[in-house]
């Protein structure tokens, strides 16, 4: 029977129009969320999405990214078969070839750079998606190379290293649902991370206050502040020492809790008598009084919750102490490890805390190479050599350029991204030198241009990927339609290349699936169960009780939270304090010159860093590269909206068109990254660096602006 022109245009699945609704998984943004996606597949082609109701994590929501996948997945310059590069480096000249063929030439050449220069000459990168990486890190470790590298190099892992360096666990959440204040600092979920909203607003919902700690007017500061503080960018750890201040001066810290479970209070305290609200309101911007309403909100109504913000807090040069002391407030008010304070948490898998453990671990670090050379950017930020089993990306460039402490000679990429840098156009330069450049991408971007090889991925809708969720949850997805063109699973190329270079690994030789078995064989469900299961299945576990990491004792020097850090301690000589000391986030130079600050990355809504810029749908709500200014700074420069202007540093200028904000702070200019017609990261200096993380300072640079005539 021939289906009705309705039910086709409806898109409604049955035997009559051959529609049939499979479930996937949307992997456009970060590992925390991931949501479900119910695809309706016909004839082999994805008709439409819907949020699948019945996934634990999305219950059928998606946002502006997630419902943009079918225009994602079927992008015109999706990369269609293995290339490789036959014109001058740089020219976009490739030919096609065979899987069989880019095999045998990534295998033979990683091995001959790895016999005359060294395993730790060959850097193994991954850029997003994040799905893959314990593959691609198992296989840098059995090359020998100790230069494994990601994007959380400037993205999440500053904020493993702060936790490690001050409890010696990885990680900790807010346990929202018990607490009686809520401290969202850098907290804007409506416009990134957008599930993250809904503990809050229930949260309000039953009297919890809220404080959120934003230089810009946002959705959240609109909708879910009791109070709004408006520091200048960069200034936070200078308020965090404020509130401690008063808090202290007001008696309103656990004296109990910090004697028996805090190390290096009586120096830290001595510390923030320096901080008092009328010097804060000089550092910061954020009015005396407001200091200390903001102090008392949070000690009358404990237990004290703060927002993880990755980003926001890290990306300055002094981002890593900015971000111990707002984490210390959670400790001088016995918050930490506490109902409806911060609770500890471990990785289940792949970055998600899930209540059980896989054998990520095992499987990536037993393959550890002994007695290899220091990873990339270790002899720079020791505190990031001494604790995170990565190079530090943000020195790749310098290292490149001087071979300096050893010469690195080729690059195996997935989703690498020159624009991610500081001084972007350095870090193309620096790569363009290696002898040996692959990338692995669904899309030909501007870095898989000038690579030597390119390699063609999937999409999470024509793959199988293992994936966990908080609550207990895992699941092993299906393809939901065929792999597009010849695109494999990163997985798979992964799998194949430990095979095709002979490194004698029986496990990644045995494929995904076997790799699969193995992380997951302590847990109670088998790898055919999950495959069967159309939605996430539910592990048993034993919820964490609170309090339980310390009673046992922390994993610090001390066995305590550390205020002052005995793991940061032996490198005083080196400049970096043990106490959560503030400095000031910008370097002196020209102010008159460069009066403004730039604050690279601010989210919208329809953008993920470069990912959808090529999506029409994305684009569309912001189609060009726009810098948000306050309208009284452009009027100073007799500027008006979607006037050119010229954005400028030391480093260069950029073209763009101003976006006139009464939302934006006086002072600070706010952009989107990724455009390559303006590339707002080209502004970055790669010197402009944290000590303790490597973090680059994308939200706190001087900055020149001009009207372009």
């Amino acid at each position: 029977m021939k289906p009705s022109k309705t039910l086709l245009e409806a898109k409604i699945p049955g035997p009559e129009t051959g529609i049939q609704v499979k479930q996937t998984i949307c992997d456009i943004c970060c590992p925390s969320f991931h949501c479900g996606i119910d695809a309706y597949v016909k004839d082999g082609k994805v008709v439409k999405i819907e949020g699948t109701a019945e996934h634990p994590l999305n219950h059928g929501l998606l946002c502006t990214k997630g419902l943009c996948n079918r225009q994602y997945i079927y992008r015109e310059d999706r990369i269609r078969t293995p290339l490789k590069r036959v014109g001058p480096r740089g020219s976009g000249t490739f030919q096609p070839i065979s899987w069989e063929e880019a095999y045998q030439e990534i295998a033979s050449r990683l091995l001959e750079i790895r016999e005359e220069y060294g395993p730790e000459s060959v850097v193994f990168f991954s850029g997003y998606s994040k799905w893959y990486r314990p593959w691609l890190h198992r296989l840098a470790y059995q090359f020998g190379s100790p230069n494994y590298a990601t994007e959380s190099s400037i993205c999440m892992t500053s904020t493993f290293l702060n936790w490690l360096v001050t409890t010696g666990n990885i990680m900790s959440s807010p346990d929202t649902p018990r607490a009686g204040v809520y401290l969202g600092w850098a907290y804007n979920p409506y416009h990134s991370r957008y599930l993250a909203a809904k503990g809050v607003e229930a949260g309000k919902e039953r009297g919890m206050k809220v404080i959120i700690v934003d230089p810009r007017i946002t959705p959240t500061t609109e909708r879910l502040a009791d109070l709004h503080l408006r520091p200048r960018p960069g200034t936070d750890g200078a308020l965090a020492l404020g509130l401690a201040h008063v808090l202290i001066r007001e008696g309103m810290v656990d004296e109990p809790y910090i004697e028996k479970y805090v190390y290096g209070y009586e120096a830290y305290r001595a510390y923030v008598q320096g901080f008092p609200p009328e010097k804060v309101e000089q550092l910061t911007g954020v009015p005396a009084q407001q200091a200390e309403e903001a102090a008392r909100m949070i000690g009358e109504n404990l237990p004290l919750a703060i927002n993880e913000s990755a980003a926001p807090i890290a990306h300055h040069r002094n981002g890593f102490q900015n971000y111990r002391a707002i984490m210390a407030l959670s400790a001088i008010t016995g918050c930490f490890d506490r109902p409806g304070g911060q609770i500890p948490c471990q990785f289940s898998y792949n970055y998600q805390s899930a209540g059980f453990q896989t054998r990520e671990d095992q499987f990536t670090l037993e393959a550890k190479p002994k007695n290899a050379r220091p990873a990339v950017g270790s002899q720079w930020f020791p505190i990031w050599g001494d604790f995170i089993n990565e190079a530090q990306v943000d020195d790749l460039a310098r290292q490149i350029q001087t071979q300096d402490p050893y010469p690195l000679k080729a690059m195996l990429g997935f989703g690498v991204n020159f624009r991610i840098a500081p001084d972007s156009e350095g870090l193309k330069a620096a790569l363009m030198k290696l002898d040996f450049l692959v990338n692995t991408d669904l899309f030909m971007t501007d870095t898989c241009k000038f690579c030597d090889l390119v390699l063609p991925a999937c999409s999470s809708f024509e793959r199988s990927e293992l994936k966990a969720y908080g609550g207990g949850w895992l699941t092993c997805t299906q393809p939901v339609i065929e792999p597009l063109y010849q695109s494999r699973s990163d997985v798979d190329i992964l799998c194949d290349l430990s095979k095709a270079m002979n490194l004698g690994d029986p496990l990644m030789e045995a494929g995904r699936e076997a790799c699969y078995r193995y992380m997951i064989q302590d847990l109670p469900v088998t790898l055919e169960q999950l495959k069967e299961a159309p939605y996430p299945v539910k592990i048993p576990v034993e919820p964490y009780q609170p309090g339980s990491m310390l009673e046992k004792g922390l994993s610090t020097k001390s066995g305590k939270f550390e205020l002052y850090s005995l793991a940061i301690a032996p490198y005083e000589e080196r400049g970096l304090d043990p106490l959560p000391t503030y400095k000031e986030p910008l370097n002196q130079e020209d102010p008159e010159k460069y009066p403004f600050v730039l604050c690279s990355g601010p989210r919208l809504t329809n953008a993920q860093h470069s990912r959808l810029h090529g999506v029409p749908w994305n684009r569309f709500l912001r189609p060009e590269p726009m810098a948000d200014l306050n309208p009284e700074d452009a009027a100073s420069l007799g500027i008006q909206q979607e006037d050119v202007i010229e954005l400028f540093t030391k480093m260069g200028a950029i073209t763009v068109k101003a976006n006139l904000s009464i939302k934006v702070d006086k002072g600070t200019v706010y952009m989107f990254h990724g455009y390559s017609e303006a590339d707002v990261n080209s502004l970055m200096s790669p010197d402009h660096l944290d000590p303790y993380s490597g973090f680059p300072a994308f939200r706190s640079t001087r900055l020149g602006v001009r009207k372009k005539v």
